[in-house]
């Protein structure tokens, strides 16, 4: 069977807007995924994750969010299909307060998402994030 690359990401966005965490998170992931998150307002140093520091990341943000969307603005894959460029709009309500930021605040990103596939299931992501003040 063959996986529709933009249907791919796209599912994968709106698994992770739904909250879904574990296994059916994981189910999207190449079992040596990694993500680059490149330096940003939220992430100064940036970060590299594996497959367990990104479930775990799920996990995490599933307690300090209320909800979250992924307005996916363009999508474009590559001609073998192994790549997708996704640029999306990215807003978040916290459900409890994170440091001076009470719960309900509101956060808001611009994302430069570059996915590669392999085997059907997503092997690397690198984020460039910019987060409006």
């Amino acid at each position: 069977m063959t996986i529709d690359p933009a249907d791919l990401v796209r599912r994968l966005l709106a698994a992770l807007e739904g909250g879904v965490t574990g296994d059916a998170l994981a189910a999207f992931f190449h079992p040596d995924i990694e993500q680059l998150e490149l330096p940003n307002r939220m992430t100064p140093a940036g970060a590299r994750r594996d497959r367990a520091a990104m479930l775990a990341g799920a996990e995490k943000g599933a307690g300090l969010m209320a909800s979250q969307r992924y307005d996916v603005r363009n999508l474009i894959v590559d001609r073998d299909g192994r790549r997708v460029a996704a640029e999306v709009a990215w807003q978040a309500t916290t459900a409890i307060a994170l440091g001076p930021l009470p719960a309900g605040h509101v956060f808001r990103a611009n994302l430069a998402m570059f996915f590669e596939l392999e085997d059907g299931r997503v092997r690397r992501i690198h984020n460039y994030d910019c987060y409006e003040p």
